[in-house]
């Protein structure tokens, strides 16, 4: 088959044909002719520009079928349209994969579009060189699967914009184009490119950020949160847009993604909001007044984040760049794998790895909640909750959609403030907050404390009237869950899920006195040091009431280690171990290669899970882990090579946690499921 020769050419290498409709990729290989050389069929087509047979290799591919889409899309003449054209550096000269060139000056580039490279950041530095050289205004750079576009404001900062000028539009045109919540869907960058919300920043960071002299971490993060209020902003607008999609489009085709946009493409927005966190072509600092702007309402409308006088440390021009970078990116309607991939980045360049605590990868965090299936009017916290992943997709459960930037209703309302998040990092509890607050419309029980000195809780929760301001509500609702009214030790939660740190160990003697587990066997004398994790494990016990259960990811060695015995035995005292999950090595990479597994327990409780001698213990060995030994993500793809999206327009984790609302196969959730319905355990 044709089909086959296009894919084997492809295959293997940084190049795809995502962003290329399927008719379009059919076409082209419809047009391929084999030619016999050397004793071997070798694919070549009749060049749509040079008119003459080229030898098809992938690079060659991506240039014939982007050349369509000038033409035919664009609306580019062939005659403006040069492919491998000479640029001149001093005495070297170089080609350009394609070229446009201008309107009026058929012997000056207009556009020019990099291929050669397929790396972005390689991309961009070749286009750089070659708009500079040539005085291109804008540059293209794609490798079939991401594309991107940009314009040269001067040699130091390529701006990025959402698309290139047809043939009867200006650059102007582009940049002051009336764009909406609609628009942004269309375009999202996420979805259409495959491209990630850290790939995004690392480019912010090769262009302006790293010496821009400032804290790269806060000015990503207020970036983010002037997005997401921007977003917010439009919710009327995504109301309608939902309704249209239910009373158009076919159930069949609800997880078909590329049928949806094609849908939503005749929905009128005339009477939508136009979205403001854009470069619309004013100047650097009109542009930036109206970020401050938006930026101080986020501020106020999601307060605890940022202190009330805190503002954007980056000069115009690097605000400016930034802004064009992040603004076809939607972050709603996400499962917030988006922005955790980002800011486990920028966190980790600070402070997480060194205490061994990183994000969770969601997958991960979704087979913990399918397997522990958190109900109405439970009562869940994570301990340990970095970015808050187990709490947000608690709510996700609990309120039956994902980060969508909908109305929730007063009883989902009551439901989510049940659910609590506690962290001894400012910078994550600051970021869980602001999602927390979002999915939570507005209330949020992410608290800074540090969970294993609960002995000096009181030193802010009573005495710091700055502390006080920004969590005193969510620490009065959780003072309603104390065993005892005057102490913080004991609470009675229903569910408990955490990940926390599994690196570095307790010495602090006063910390230990206050643990069974930070005693020697004869239970007089404090041991010198404890791990971490250990005294994790019976602070997170003291928070479930009976029957309560709990999900902790836990280094391996305390599963088989001799030493650790008396950790099992303690645990198996107090609760039934309903289910051991080991997870893949790469799970955690690149930051950690430590073997980890998944914990999941139940209090003894007469009613809820009465106290058995003898009984059954789910356990499960994950074989694809969802991502490579680099640590980077596994997604899954077609036959053909091509990245699939399920029917939000996220990437899906190649994994075999769990079915991902029957994208996957099922997976240890599911089969878990069906043990514990044989088993007849009280929550399933």
């Amino acid at each position: 088959m044709i089909k086959s020769i296009l894919s084997s050419i492809i295959l293997d290498s940084k190049y795809s044909l995502d962003i290329f409709p399927v008719k379009k990729v059919d076409e082209l290989e419809q047009k391929i002719i084999l030619k016999n050389i050397k004793g071997k069929n070798k694919p070549f087509i009749n060049c749509i520009i040079r008119e003459k047979l080229i030898q098809l290799k992938p690079e060659e591919i991506v240039r014939q079928l982007y050349a369509q889409v000038l033409i035919n899309d664009y609306d580019y003449s062939k005659k403006r349209i040069f492919f491998e054209y000479p640029v001149n550096f001093g005495r070297e000269k170089k080609q350009a994969d394609i070229v446009i060139t201008d309107k009026d000056r058929p012997d000056t580039p207009y556009i020019i579009v990099e291929l050669k490279k397929p790396k972005l950041k390689d991309g961009k530095g070749q286009l750089r060189s070659y708009c500079n050289a040539t005085g291109a205004p804008i540059g293209v750079w794609s490798n079939g699967q991401q594309i991107s576009h940009y314009n040269r404001k001067d040699p130091n900062y390529f701006e990025e914009i959402s698309d290139i000028p047809k043939n009867n539009q200006t650059l102007k045109d582009i940049l002051s184009e009336r764009f909406t919540l609609k628009d942004l869907i269309l375009r999202d960058k996420i979805s259409n490119e495959k491209k990630s919300l850290k790939n995004i920043i690392l480019e912010m960071e090769d262009e302006v950020l790293a010496n821009a002299g400032v804290d790269v971490f806060e000015e990503v993060f207020k970036l983010i949160f002037t997005k997401m209020y921007d977003e917010f902003l439009s919710r009327q607008d995504k109301n309608n847009i939902e309704f249209y999609l239910d009373q158009n489009f076919k159930d069949k085709d609800k997880g078909d993604y590329e049928k949806l946009k094609k849908s939503l493409t005749e929905l009128d927005d005339k009477k939508f909001r136009v979205m403001e966190f854009r470069n619309t072509g004013q100047t650097e600092t009109e542009l930036r007044n109206k970020i401050d702007n938006l930026f101080s309402e986020a501020k106020n409308q999601w307060s605890g984040v940022f202190e009330t006088g805190t503002k954007f440390e980056l000069t115009d021009s690097h605000l400016s760049v930034c802004i064009s970078s992040l603004q076809d990116i939607k972050l709603f309607n996400s499962n917030l794998l988006v922005v955790d991939e980002a800011f486990e980045y920028l966190v980790n360049k600070t402070s997480k790895g060194e205490k061994g605590q990183y994000f969770t990868p969601r997958h991960v965090i979704d087979m913990c909640v399918e397997m522990l299936n958190p109900q109405k009017g439970e009562y869940m916290i994570d301990t340990a909750s970095g970015s808050c992943g187990f709490p947000v997709h608690t709510i996700f459960k609990l309120t039956g959609h994902l980060f969508k930037n909908v109305d929730i209703s007063e009883d989902q309302k009551k439901d989510i403030q049940k659910v609590f998040g506690i962290d001894f990092d400012e910078k994550t509890v600051r970021v869980a907050r602001t999602l927390n607050l979002v999915a939570g419309d507005g209330e949020t029980n992410v608290l800074h404390l540090n969970t294993l000195d609960f002995d000096r809780w009181s030193d802010k929760t009573e005495k710091n009237s700055n502390w006080i301001n920004t969590y005193g509500k969510g620490f009065e609702r959780l003072k309603k869950l104390r065993r005892d009214k005057d102490s913080d030790k004991y609470f009675n939660f229903d569910l408990l899920m955490a990940n926390p740190p599994f690196a570095g160990d307790i010495k602090e003697s006063r910390i230990l006195h206050q643990y069974e587990f930070g005693f020697k066997k004869d239970g007089k004398k404090t041991q010198n040091k404890v791990g971490r994790d250990i005294l994790f494990i019976e602070r997170n016990l003291d928070f479930l009431k009976p029957g309560g259960r709990m999900a902790i990811v836990l280094p391996q060695g305390r599963f088989n280690n001799k030493d650790d015995k008396f950790i099992r035995d303690t645990i198996s005292s107090k609760c039934r171990i309903l289910a051991v999950v080991g997870l893949h090595i790469n799970t955690f990479k690149p930051h950690t290669g430590t073997k980890t597994s998944v914990l999941f327990v139940q209090k003894w409780d007469e009613k809820l899970c009465p106290k058995v001698d003898d009984y059954s213990i789910f356990f499960a060995v994950s074989d694809e882990g969802g991502k490579d030994n680099s640590g980077n993500y596994v997604y899954l793809k077609d036959k053909n090579g091509n990245l699939l999206l399920d029917a939000n327009g996220h990437l899906v984790v190649k994994h075999d946690l769990h079915n991902h609302d029957g994208v996957l196969q099922d997976g240890i959730a599911e089969k878990f499921k069906i043990w514990g319905i044989k088993q007849k355990l009280s929550f399933l």
